[in-house]
């Protein structure tokens, strides 16, 4: 963007703040000379902005009277970041209700941009694909993010109704610390007014809220995001899988993202497989164990199973599948 199309879209950034502007203040505001400012507002008629010219003694201008809807005047780069922006949330599972709405503001947003910056968003939309696949997260409701968030800010406890991982049902208070957004899913982490305690819920399995009366202090250097990372690594998982793999840490996470599991170099002598020199040691806390055999294939590397034993199991099951597939001649 060139400075002088900067300086346009200032120049209507200030005549939106509304009332009549001088072109001498026009000129000091913008740094340029009172000529130029009437280019400016020039251009900004030539791209359908109502700019009244007021003259005399005490004219300049202003935007037209009753004009309430101007154009959305962003630049490229602005443009560009407020799609990305709401493609990232769609993909990520953290736009709420559904992706209608993701899709439907970045309709609205392409309407009111000008025609040349919107063909060229267009051709964005229309060509790009992404290597990750949209989460499968079941997003929280618009209206129980928001109030969870005003009452955070306000200090002000809240009464949720809550199903919990296993299906079961309950009525909570909590003091609402702060809400964190982690792997395409939100979280509410505060206290237990009754004991005191920390406590972390998932937003999509909020089923009722509602503010109490009363309000409560944040701890000093309270951390949600280090309160929900560390709740979660405490869940109590079905499965708790350790292994070693053969190979670099920057290729086992294209498969095995932070989300899913975490891995440590092994040191030397202790991979149990001969060598010790580049191997990898990875924990998995899951819930199911059949997806683990197909992305340990898919990372075509030596691993060594330590636990749990069904897991062998299952790897063993895929590859006599994969070696049936190979050497049948039938199809």
């Amino acid at each position: 963007m060139t400075t002088s199309t900067a300086r346009v879209l200032a120049l209507l950034e200030i005549l939106q703040g509304g009332g009549l502007r001088t072109v001498p203040d026009l000129a000091t505001r913008l740094g340029v000379d009172e000529r130029t400012v009437r280019r400016y507002a020039g251009h900004l008629l030539e791209l359908g902005v109502p700019v009244d010219s007021v003259r005399g003694r005490h004219g300049g201008y202003r935007l037209a009277p009753g004009y309430r809807m101007p154009p959305l005047m962003l630049t490229d780069e602005e443009a560009l970041a407020v799609v990305l922006g709401l493609l990232a949330g769609r993909r990520a599972g953290l736009v709420t209700t559904s992706a209608a709405a993701s899709e439907s503001a970045t309709a609205k947003l392409l309407r009111v941009l000008p025609a040349a910056l919107r063909r060229r968003l267009d051709a964005l939309l229309d060509t790009a694909d992404f290597t990750a696949r949209p989460r499968a997260a079941t997003a929280p409701e618009t209206g129980v993010l928001l109030e969870l968030a005003k009452a955070a800010l306000h200090r002000r406890p809240v009464a949720i109704g809550y199903t919990d991982r296993t299906g079961r049902g309950s009525d909570r208070t909590v003091l609402p610390y702060g809400l964190v957004a982690h792997a395409g899913r939100w979280y509410l982490t505060g206290a237990d007014p009754a004991d005191g305690e920390i406590r972390t819920f998932r937003l999509d399995r909020i089923t009722a809220m509602s503010v109490r009366p009363g309000s409560f202090a944040v701890p000093d250097e309270f951390d949600p995001a280090a309160t929900v990372l560390d709740s979660l690594a405490r869940t109590p998982w079905t499965h708790d899988v350790s292994l070693r793999v053969r190979g670099s840490v920057r290729h086992i996470r294209t498969l095995l993202p932070a989300e899913i599991a975490t891995l440590s170099t092994a040191a030397t002598g202790d991979s149990g497989a001969g060598e010790g020199a580049g191997w990898v040691h990875v924990r998995i806390r899951a819930e199911r164990l059949e997806w683990i055999p197909p992305v340990l294939a898919a990372l075509d590397r030596p691993f060594v199973i330590e636990r749990p034993a069904a897991l062998r199991d299952l790897v063993r099951a895929l590859a006599r599948r994969l070696d049936e597939h190979a050497t049948d001649d039938s199809v």
